[in-house]
């Protein structure tokens, strides 16, 4: 194995990789996270001044199929290759390690990470369960001809993989507890959206992401570990097919890019095999008062779209320089003071360009001592006509992620008790292993009229402090004016 150099698990994140010798203590320097290294003294000079974290490679449910590592002397190839995601738990946003130094391959089944204790399996006395895991295939490929160029192999791996996509299930598995085609249901339909303040006509939910999984509340998708899931995303007019459903009961659950909030049919499903299921029209109304006054972000889930800025010199990972995943940096935590070294963030709506202006997390601040404080953002914004003292606006606030915070929001005032504290919130640990989103979260806060002002200010605190982890990545944030104000409505 020490001739596999070279790690791919995406056409724009491979590379040659450091040896596991250039972790060891007398090569490298731990740095705040224990899984991060600075390599000081690698065997090979030019990793020199590199960050190294397995995190760095971690990927979505949805797009981890195929990874692994490619000797040049002979052109050889190892590839894990995950034909179904329908074992793993949390759904297709769900993060797992791949490959990293090593070299090391992972197949991953079940892990917390990027989403902490609401995924850890818990087990009532005497409880029965058992679960499927897999399979996945192993992929060795060669170039025959020792002139080609070994990069090839990456693209063969590729093709391998959609060759088992489309064979998945596999007929080889004799056990009763992995259901052949033939013992296999499909639930089809389509997906539409309703909300009037965007258009007049209930709307197809292009891209939608469709499941089935274990019956619960709304989103419970997203920390379910013991049953399956089986999901697909929705076309441009909405239609979603989702193939070989084990015979089961589930949920309908779904979440729209471009929306807040989730999805749930209410009624229980269960596909028999053989056999199609088809839903119909479904419709999703999102949470809506009233119309759209400001907002900040993209609902998206992650918080991709806002200021990732570029790492200290000091802690570089060559694949993330200009890269569009630049978030996966090391120490990004601390560029926050680097930029707001006097006073915390402050967006004015109109003005600021949450692109620039919106830094991706908001973190804790180290002081000189070296220990910690929260922090507050403010928003300013004008209202263009004098608040209805008698009606109540409304706030979304959507959170990619939180990591033993606490999201506090107060109006026009920053000395007095909040308006709204979430309590102590996340273990999602996405700040430290470089991440983007993690679990998502939603709140409503309600603002009365009489509190709003010509020119205010909302003060979002962060008040949680004894760590450079602690912190919330927000997805997207809206005011909404009241429902009377529904001059935005579409007729």
């Amino acid at each position: 194995m020490h001739r596999f150099h070279y790690m791919a698990m995406a056409d724009n994140r491979q590379r040659y990789m450091p040896l596991p010798d250039d972790r060891l203590p007398y090569r490298s320097q731990t740095l705040a996270y224990p899984e991060a290294v600075l390599l000081v003294d690698p065997m090979e000079t030019e990793f020199r001044g590199e960050v190294d974290d397995k995190y760095q490679y971690s990927c979505e449910n949805k797009d981890n199929r195929v990874h692994g590592w490619i000797c040049n002397d002979p052109p050889v190839g190892f590839w894990q290759i995950t034909p179904s995601d329908e074992f793993r738990s949390a759904g297709p946003h769900k993060q797992n390690l791949t490959s990293h130094v090593g070299p090391t391959t992972l197949a991953v089944m079940h892990s917390v990470h990027y989403s902490g204790e609401d995924l850890i399996l818990k087990f009532g006395s005497n409880e029965a369960w058992k679960k499927v895991f897999g399979p996945i295939f192993i992929y060795l490929n060669s170039l025959s001809d020792a002139g080609g160029n070994p990069l090839s192999l990456w693209e063969d791996a590729k093709q391998q993989m959609r060759i088992e996509v489309q064979d998945w299930p596999y007929t080889f598995p004799a056990s009763q507890d992995f259901p052949q085609s033939h013992q296999r249901g499909n639930v089809s339909g389509r997906l539409l959206v309703k909300d009037r303040y965007v258009c007049k006509d209930d709307i197809p939910a292009n891209g939608a992401y469709v499941g089935l999984a274990s019956p619960g509340d709304v989103g419970s998708w997203q920390s379910e570990v013991k049953g399956y899931q089986f999901w697909t995303r929705a076309d441009e007019d909405g239609y979603f097919c989702i193939n070989n459903i084990w015979t089961d009961d589930y949920n309908l659950y779904a979440w729209v890019p471009g929306f807040i909030g989730d999805y749930k049919y209410d009624v229980i499903i269960t596909p028999s095999a053989g056999y199609d299921i088809y839903m119909g029209d479904l419709v999703y109304e999102p949470p809506r008062d009233g119309p759209t006054l400001w907002e900040i972000g993209v609902p998206d889930r992650t918080a991709a779209e806002f200021y990732v800025p570029d790492p200290s010199p000091m802690f570089v990972n060559r694949l993330y320089v200009n890269h569009p995943d630049r978030f996966r940096q090391y120490g990004l935590w601390e560029r926050y003071a680097d930029l707001y070294p006097d006073r915390d963030l402050v967006y004015t709506v109109g003005v600021s360009d949450y692109t620039k202006d919106w830094f991706f997390a908001q973190v804790t601040r180290k002081n000189d001592d070296d220990t910690y404080q929260g922090t507050t953002w403010q928003i300013k914004f004008k209202l263009d006509c004098t608040a209805n003292e008698t009606e109540t606006y409304k706030l979304r606030l959507a959170l990619a992620t939180a990591h033993a915070a606490e999201l506090q929001v107060r109006v026009n005032d920053d000395g007095k008790s909040p308006l709204f504290s979430s309590g102590q919130i996340g273990k999602d640990n996405t700040i430290a292993r470089h991440g983007i989103h993690g679990l998502y979260r939603l709140y409503h806060v309600g603002i009365p009229g009489n509190l709003l002002l010509g020119d205010n200010t909302i003060f979002l605190t962060q008040p949680k402090s004894t760590s450079p982890f602690q912190g919330i990545m927000y997805d997207y944030i809206r005011l909404e004016g009241p429902a009377s104000s529904n001059g935005n409505k579409k007729p």
